[in-house]
This record gives C-alpha cells, sequence and structure tokens, in this order.
C-alpha cells in the first residue's frame, strides 16, 4: 500500500471546514516562484504546475532507474500546494490577481535528499529536453497557524479567511503573515474536473500569540 501523506497527516491535509490551530514541522518542497494572473492561459503559474510534477515523478519513477534513493518507499505524489501574496499588502485581493506573486510547491518525501533532488533535476531536464532552472529545493518552516478546509470557488475564500481570523482573535491569537510567513494554499480538488462549488481547498494562515 503506497504512503499517502493525506490519509497519514490528516491534521495538516484534511482539516474540518471549521477554523483550528496546528504547529506544521518543517518541511522540504519542490518549489518552483513566479508573478501573474494564475487563470491566463501560458501563465507563468501554469507553467509552474507542469514543472513540479515533472521532477515530482521523476523521483517517484526512480526506484524503476539506476538511481535508487536510500530509504525510498513507495508514496502516492502529494497535493499541489502554493503560497500567495502581493506586494505591499497582508491581505489577498482577489479583484486583481494580476499582482499575485506565488511558489507553487509540492511536498518531498523525507527521504529525498538534495543530492537526490538535484539528479533528478538532470534526469527531467535529459529526458524531456526542457529547461527546469526555476525549479528549487525548498525547507519551509511553517510555524504556528490557523486554517480551515474551504469548500467552494477560490474567489469566495474570503468568507472562510474571515471565519478563520475570528476564530483566531476569540482563542488569543493574531495574524503573522510577514515577507517570509504567506498566505497558504492546499488544492485537494483538481479544478479542471470539479465543480467550483465543490473544490476543496486547506487554507492556511500564520499566528502568533497575542
Amino acid at each position: 500500500m503506497a504512503f499517502d501523506y493525506k490519509k497519514e497527516y490528516k491534521e495538516f491535509y484534511m482539516p474540518k471546514n471549521k477554523p483550528g490551530i496546528v504547529e506544521v514541522p518543517p518541511i522540504n518542497y519542490i518549489a518552483v516562484r513566479g508573478k501573474g494572473d494564475p487563470n491566463v492561459e501560458g501563465s507563468e503559474y501554469k507553467q509552474s504546475i507542469g514543472l513540479l510534477y515533472a521532477i515530482a515523478f521523476t523521483i517517484k519513477m526512480s526506484k524503476k532507474g539506476s538511481h535508487q534513493i536510500e530509504g525510498y518507499f513507495d508514496y502516492v505524489v502529494p497535493p499541489l500546494e502554493g503560497f500567495w501574496w502581493q506586494e505591499n499588502s497582508v491581505g489577498i485581493d482577489y479583484s486583481h490577481k494580476e499582482d499575485f506573486n506565488f511558489i507553487s510547491l509540492i511536498r518531498l518525501p523525507d527521504f529525498v535528499t538534495k543530492e537526490d533532488f538535484d539528479w533528478a533535476i538532470e534526469e527531467a531536464s535529459r529526458k524531456k529536453k526542457e529547461d527546469f532552472s526555476k525549479v528549487e529545493f525548498l525547507t519551509y518552516n511553517e510555524g504556528l497557524c490557523v486554517q480551515c478546509m474551504h469548500i467552494g470557488s477560490y474567489d469566495d475564500e474570503p468568507v472562510t479567511i474571515k471565519l478563520m481570523h475570528d476564530f483566531m482573535t476569540d482563542k488569543g491569537y493574531e495574524l503573522d503573515i510577514t515577507d517570509t510567513r504567506l498566505h497558504h494554499e492546499i488544492y485537494l480538488s483538481d479544478a479542471r474536473r470539479v465543480a467550483p462549488e465543490r473544490l476543496k481547498t486547506v487554507i492556511r494562515h500564520p499566528v502568533k500569540r497575542k
């Protein structure tokens, strides 16, 4: 049975659709940075997704090749994630998506070292004849956060975010979004195949004690 991060770490990937506080440990990711409206055809965001999955599956399928990763176990590729921000803004203005900055992410299994990652970049570049220079190995320590499962369109996220912020205030926390602590989304649904009103997205915001 392949290891499934969503099932093994439900507190991070399958929260309830009501807010809660969570402490997130340091996690290694495949990451690609970019800017612009994610919905535009040919956007940097759409390109980033192709780059991420190419590396994710190169690592996953390494078991069938000559590069054997120490400690490897079979696993389900974790879901797509994203950090989002706009310059000079604490919140997210959904009416100006052209101003978005993002880091697209896919979690790496703990057994993947930087050396294994570098091998995957070289291997994918050789096989696919593509430029993977934008792809980076990112270790991110998210720490204390408020999170909630959002069900519905991405444009309706402000409703869930307000619930999260009201909850954290009631529990004695305050928002701690900074240049390094960012609005975080985890995409549990494929927007190409799921109706907007049924999309499941984990929304996570950094907090600190008042």
